[in-house]
């Protein structure tokens, strides 16, 4: 299985990021689910600012925001909404 790689990242209103990949695929993902059910994912919503400071590994296949909060590139692909 090919990992998806990413090529940009954007954090856009309440809670959703928008995720451009190497093939020209871009998805909405809606972090709002994770952080209502991933107990290391509360500070996106109690921490401000921190939303905004998505950044992207090296490998271009994880988001991430701190060393506990992060999502694989298969998972946003899979469960973004595609535009």
């Amino acid at each position: 299985m090919i990992i998806p790689r990413i090529k940009s990242i954007r954090p856009i209103e309440k809670y959703k990021i928008l995720v451009a990949f190497d093939d020209d695929q871009e998805v909405i993902y809606d972090v709002e689910d994770d952080i209502n059910t991933i107990k290391d994912f509360e500070p996106l919503k109690t921490v401000y600012g921190l939303f905004e400071q998505v950044n992207l590994d090296t490998s271009r296949t994880v988001v991430y925001w701190n060393d506990r909060i992060d999502i694989p590139s298969d998972t946003i692909l899979e469960y973004g909404v595609k535009i």
